[in-house]
């Protein structure tokens, strides 16, 4: 069922019939596209051959590309967290995946204490919505509604064992706000419709939308429409068939991105509408995915797991075809977003506004460090922590937990080749000492609901 039509009856719909949305008040919409598992080089506007992505590559074509945006984390669930927070994802009580339908094997309890940007951007007049994976919880009070979005179309859980039975371990996560839902479809195809439905339903209002679109794609099981496989199958005959299915699910996911983008057009939403596209960590190796010239992918605090596309466009402020090197993290989305709305966040949010960034006007980079962290579970963690900080053109890395702590210089050696600390030690000793400091920070959040 549509999205429009299940809350024809809501308070939020019975508005304005009026084609002006957000324009009254002067505040942008905002469109957050969040992909899963996208690599840093998957997609054809980074310069790789084998793959076509037109939308994405029109988002970066109109608007700003990032050459230095990072994940909060290489897994999931961290990122979100940091992305709808604005903070380091063990501040909010999410340093690992959360699994709740395995509770053994979770890793992350989303703090009650935190402000999500859904409740931040309603102080100024935001209707907000989320289509898609969500990922921080699967049960009260830890759900979309529950947590200050207005209306949920989407997943609830970590993943999907099928694209087209939506089913995780024979259980349907899939909901409408709170109600259970069975849709017929492919996911990607289900989240295109329904964001394409929240957007005509929004452009009657007058009240600027924030819309979270987070595809599952191209998370595994990379599972293609048929027809797309074939296409890429013809196309890129000579290519790995598991790089095949990964382009594919891509170019799918890509096609779905250009529904969007021309639903915004069809609407005259677009031009004062800001759409950030990225993705919530590095492409999986194991699946084909392609992430430039970084070392790693998915799961690893090396640079392939943590860096990811990043792009920007607001037509009516954003320089078409302009690119950055200016440093981003997924958690200044949530800063970033208020600024354009006018909100004041928090003052105890880690994340930076790249506002000005996107403005075209100077932004130093913030004296920060770069946290980064990862709970997990199995033999491989036994439930505890990997990190990386990077301070300057120095990254210290910490890949598993029973490993000795690695030290990179970035600027000279960007693919993390040459481990420098055995000769590197004063520095090794500073940034360990501040990867202590962030470390007892996250850890006076809970991230297991028994303790609290």
């Amino acid at each position: 069922m549509k999205l429009f039509t299940l809350l024809a009856f809501s308070f939020w719909f019975a508005i304005d019939q009026t084609p002006t949305c957000g324009a009254a008040t002067g505040k942008p919409n905002i469109l957050v596209i969040l992909a899963d598992d996208l690599g840093r080089g998957d997609y054809s506007a980074f310069g790789t051959k084998d793959i076509r992505t037109p939308n994405i590559d029109r988002l970066s074509r109109e608007g700003m590309t990032f050459q230095n945006f990072y994940a909060n984390s290489c897994v999931c669930s961290p990122t979100r967290a940091a992305l709808l927070t604005g903070c380091h994802p063990d501040r909010v009580g999410v340093p690992g995946v959360i699994r709740e339908e395995s509770p053994l094997n979770s890793w992350g309890y989303l703090s009650a204490r935190a402000t999500l940007l859904p409740q931040a951007l309603k102080r100024a007049g935001y209707h907000s919505a989320i289509v898609g994976k969500w990922h921080l919880g699967i049960g009260s009070p830890n759900t979309p509604t529950e947590r200050g979005f207005d209306c949920f179309h989407g997943f609830l859980g970590d993943m999907m064992d099928d694209y087209w039975t939506h089913l995780r371990n024979k259980q349907n996560f899939m909901r409408c706000n709170r109600e259970v839902i069975d849709p017929k479809g492919h996911a990607t195809d289900l989240f295109t419709e329904w964001t394409c439905d929240y957007l005509h339903e929004r452009a009657k209002s007058r009240k600027p939308f924030f819309l979270y679109l987070a595809y599952n794609a191209p998370h595994d099981p990379i599972q293609p429409p048929p027809e797309w496989f074939t296409k890429v199958q013809q196309r890129e005959s000579s290519a790995d068939p598991k790089r095949q299915k990964l382009v594919a699910l891509i170019e799918h996911m890509d096609s779905g991105i250009g529904k969007v983008l021309d639903t915004l057009d069809l609407l005259k939403l677009a031009d004062n509408t800001l759409v950030i596209f990225t993705s919530d960590n590095g492409g999986l190796l194991l699946s084909g995915a392609n992430n430039g010239l970084w070392r790693s992918g998915k799961t690893h605090m090396y640079e392939g797991g943590l860096r990811v596309p990043g792009i920007a466009r607001w037509p009516a402020r954003i320089k078409p075809a302009s690119n950055t090197e200016h440093i981003a993290l997924s958690m200044d989305i949530f800063a970033t977003s208020c600024e354009a709305a006018g909100v004041k966040p928090a003052a105890d949010i880690d994340g930076v506004s790249f506002l000005p960034t996107l403005l075209g006007q100077p932004q130093p980079e913030a004296k920060r460090d770069l946290y980064f962290c990862r709970r997990e579970g199995g033999p491989q963690y036994c439930g505890k922590t990997i990190e990386a900080l990077i301070r300057g053109e120095w990254k210290l890395v910490l890949d598993s937990p029973f490993a000795p702590m690695e030290l990179y210089n970035l600027k000279r050696d960007p693919q993390e080749t040459t481990d420098l600390a055995a000769k590197e030690k004063v520095v090794v000793r500073d940034l360990t000492a501040a990867l202590r400091q962030q470390i007892q920070r996250g850890g006076g959040v809970p991230w297991q609901p028994a303790m609290r």
